[in-house]
């Protein structure tokens, strides 16, 4: 193979800011990764990711979206999803008790993933789940 070749593929999505849109991510994601050994992991993170960008930021609110990117290679499946902004924090994984109802989504998909990346611009924040299909000690993929 070329150096300059890559076998990766990426698909991409944009949904307007609806609840019911996030099923449909959902069930998205899984399509394009039926098969795989990451995609139920991978379906619970955009699931848990485009909530938040509903419901804390402008793509919950009149003619909001939210954006969804899957990127596959034989090594990682990454997903990401980005939001319209209009909250003054970037999202960040807090730590709440068992018993809230909220708060912990982003936790949640930090201890599921490989690696989180969150990347604010001024257009909203794009977070990035990274799940790796085969991983060494350390974390690492091989």
């Amino acid at each position: 193979m070329h150096e300059y070749t890559s076998t990766a593929r990426v698909w991409g999505l944009s949904c307007p800011g609806f609840p019911e849109e996030v099923s449909r991510a959902r069930r998205w994601t899984r399509d394009i990764l039926r098969g795989s050994p990451l995609a139920e992991d991978a379906e619970l993170i955009v699931s848990e990711l485009s909530a938040n960008a509903i419901l804390h930021t402008a793509s919950g609110w009149e003619h909001g979206s939210f954006h969804l990117a899957v990127a596959v290679s034989a090594q990682v499946v990454a997903v990401s999803v980005t939001d319209d902004g209009g909250s003054r924090t970037a999202p960040k994984a807090e730590h709440q008790d068992q018993d809230a109802e909220h708060g912990r989504g982003l936790g949640m998909v930090s201890v599921i993933a490989h690696r989180v990346v969150v990347h604010d611009s001024e257009q909203g924040h794009t977070v990035t789940a990274e799940l790796y299909a085969d991983v060494r000690r350390g974390g690492l993929p091989c």
